[in-house]
């Protein structure tokens, strides 16, 4: 069989011009993200800026909370976070980077924090895995971030001093005290 040089040459073009890239992230119990987060703070999100960052001079999103509470660590009444990725409205140039959480101005999160990188950047552990809104279901405050939280709290390396009461119609729900809680319990260890 001969292949022209021609084809070889488009080929071997078009094989090294288009690069795949993903992010693969092997999943963290509740108790792991609780156990390695410097901070844990349940706040509202109350501003996204997006720039040019002139540590690494990628697009980085900074993302300003209110904290309504800190669960661990030690955080101001503000607490500001510096993530890779974004969208330059002036130039309509966006970086996107799969995994790393959105927060929405006026919502309510409960967000694992490691220290912050050299670079100043402090995304959550995990990326989404340790992002989990609070919202309202039937008058009462609910985290999710889609996981099942059952399952989640079941991954421990020691038996559950307090369990984590899910939903019983949703397993990835939990009752926002419940869930400040367990994480507490989880640092306790």
């Amino acid at each position: 069989m001969k292949i022209s040089v021609t084809y070889f040459l488009l080929l071997l073009h078009f094989s090294l011009s288009h690069s795949a890239s993903a992010t693969s992230i092997l999943p963290i119990s509740l108790e792991q993200l609780s156990q390695k987060a410097t901070n844990i703070i349940y706040a509202e999100a109350i501003d996204n800026t997006v720039a040019i960052d002139p540590a690494s001079k990628q697009i980085v999103t900074y993302t300003t909370f209110n904290i309504l509470q800190t669960i661990k660590g030690k955080a101001a009444a503000s607490y500001k976070i510096k993530q890779l990725g974004g969208e330059l409205k002036d130039s309509n140039t966006r970086l996107t980077v799969h995994g790393v959480p959105r927060f929405i101005a006026g919502e309510k999160y409960i967000v694992f924090l490691p220290e912050k990188s050299s670079l100043g950047f402090s995304s959550p552990l995990g990326l989404h895995q340790g992002s989990y809104s609070v919202t309202e279901v039937d008058g009462e405050q609910v985290v999710s971030n889609g996981r099942n939280l059952t399952a989640l709290t079941q991954q421990t390396h020691a038996p559950v001093m307090a369990p984590l009461a899910v939903s019983a119609n949703n397993p990835a729900q939990a009752r926002l005290q419940d869930f400040i809680n367990t994480v507490r319990v989880f640092n306790v260890r």
